[in-house]
C-alpha cells in the first residue's frame, strides 16, 4: 500500500495549490531511490563466492536439516583446500564424495575447490550434478585456480613461469604437487587429494602429514599453519632438487627427504619431531596401496569398525583403482564409506 504520508500529499495536490505536486513527484522519485539503492546493496552483501552453484539437485533431500552445517565459517577455523590442476570441469563420484565428506565433518570451515578448469570471472559454474549437488553445502566454495597469482612471491614462481615444464611426462601431478606445498605456506589449512572419504573432523592434525609406508610420508593430506618453516624447506627443496622426469621426486619423495632433515633421521617413524607430526599410516591412509583392491571386497560393519576406529580419513589410491567398478548397492568397503560418509552422493550413484 502508499505510505499515508504520500497519501496525505496526494490529498494537498487536489485541494490545493499545482506547486503541491512538485513536493510530490520529488518524494516519490526519493523514496523510489532509497528503495532501489538498498535492495542493489542487500543484494550485493548476500552474494556467496565468485561463481554461483546452481541447485538442480533437491538439498532438502541431500542434505537434512537435521545435519548441523553452519550458515558461516569461523573465522578460527582453519580452511580445507582441494584442487583439480587439469582442465576437467565434470567432477567424478569420487570427487563429490571427497568434497561432501569433509564439508559434512567440517561444517565451520570453508571448504574451497579451486579448479584450473574455470574461467577467471565468469559468473556461473558448468552445468552438472556435482556441482548442483555440493551447493546445497553453504561452508563448500568452488573457485578459479589461477596458478600464477599462487605461485607468486614464492620459489615456485619462476619455475613456473618456463614453458618447458610443460612438456614433462608427469607435469599435471607435478604441478599439484607445487599447489599444496605453496597453499600450505600462504594459507594454511587443510590440503586432501580429491580421492579422500573424509571419517573425521581433520582440524586437531595440525602441522602434521601422514606416512603411507614403505618409509616415505605422502602429501594427499597435510594440515599446516600459515608460514611454517617445514613449508618454507619444501619450497626451497622443490626448486633445488628439481626433476619432473622422476615420479614422485617432487611429492611423496620430496617430503620425505625434507622431514629426514628437519628430524635428522635416517628412518621414517610416526613420531613429532620440532612441532611436525608424521602420522601412523593408519590415521589418513590406512588401506596401504598395495592392497588398494581391498576397499572393492564385502566386510563386515565390524570389521570395517574395527579397521576404521583409529582413522580420520582413507585414501582410494584412484590412480591405482578408477577403473575398477564398484557395485551399487554393496558390502564393498568403499560403498560402505561413500553410504555413511556421503550419503547424498551415494545417492546420485543410485540413482544412476
Amino acid at each position: 500500500r502508499m505510505p499515508s504520508c504520500l497519501l496525505k500529499l496526494t490529498r494537498v495536490v487536489l485541494s490545493h495549490k499545482p506547486w503541491a505536486l512538485l513536493i510530490l513527484i520529488f518524494v516519490f522519485v526519493s523514496f523510489a531511490y532509497h528503495k532501489l539503492y538498498w535492495g542493489i546493496w542487500e543484494d550485493l552483501k548476500g552474494r556467496g563466492p565468485p561463481y554461483s552453484l546452481s541447485a538442480e539437485i533437491s538439498c532438502a533431500h541431500s542434505v537434512p536439516s537435521s545435519l548441523n552445517i553452519a550458515a558461516g565459517h569461523s573465522p578460527s577455523t582453519a580452511n580445507v583446500f582441494f584442487v583439480e590442476t587439469s582442465e576437467q570441469t565434470t567432477p567424478s563420484y569420487l570427487f563429490s564424495c571427497s568434497v561432501e565428506s569433509a564439508a559434512r565433518t567440517h561444517p565451520a570451515s570453508r571448504v574451497v575447490v579451486l579448479m584450473k578448469g574455470l574461467a577467471k570471472g565468469n559468473a556461473s559454474l558448468p552445468k552438472h550434478w556435482a556441482f548442483s549437488l555440493l551447493s546445497c553445502f553453504p561452508n563448500v566454495e568452488i573457485r578459479p585456480l589461477d596458478l600464477t597469482e599462487l605461485f607468486s612471491g614464492t620459489p615456485l614462481a619462476p619455475w613456473y613461469l618456463q614453458p618447458k615444464r610443460h612438456q614433462e611426462p608427469h607435469f599435471l601431478h607435478v604441478l599439484s604437487d607445487a599447489c599444496r606445498i605453496v597453499l600450505m605456506w600462504k594459507f594454511g589449512g587443510i590440503y586432501l587429494d580429491t580421492d579422500f572419504i573424509v571419517l573425521k573432523n581433520l582440524q586437531n592434525l595440525t602441522n602434521g602429514l601422514g606416512i603411507q609406508g614403505d618409509d616415505v610420508l605422502n602429501g594427499a593430506f597435510l594440515s599446516f599453519k600459515p608460514r611454517h618453516e617445514f613449508m618454507k624447506l619444501c619450497m626451497q627443496d622443490f626448486v633445488q632438487n628439481y626433476n619432473g622426469w622422476l615420479w614422485g621426486h617432487q611429492g611423496p619423495d620430496l617430503l620425505t627427504r625434507v622431514f629426514k632433515k628437519w628430524c635428522s633421521l635416517r628412518t621414517i617413524k610416526s613420531m613429532r619431531c620440532k612441532g611436525v607430526s608424521a602420522l601412523a599410516p593408519e590415521v589418513v591412509y590406512p588401506i596401504p596401496w598395495q592392497d588398494w583392491k581391498k576397499l572393492f571386497e564385502a566386510v563386515s560393519a565390524l570389521e570395517l569398525h574395527n579397521l576404521l576406529k583409529n582413522s580420520y580419513a582413507v585414501h582410494v589410491w584412484n590412480k591405482l583403482s578408477h577403473e575398477t567398478k564398484l557395485e551399487i548397492p554393496s558390502q564393498a568397503l568403499l560403498a560402505q564409506l561413500y553410504s555413511q560418509f556421503c550419503p547424498a552422493t551415494y545417492a546420485k550413484m543410485k540413482q544412476d
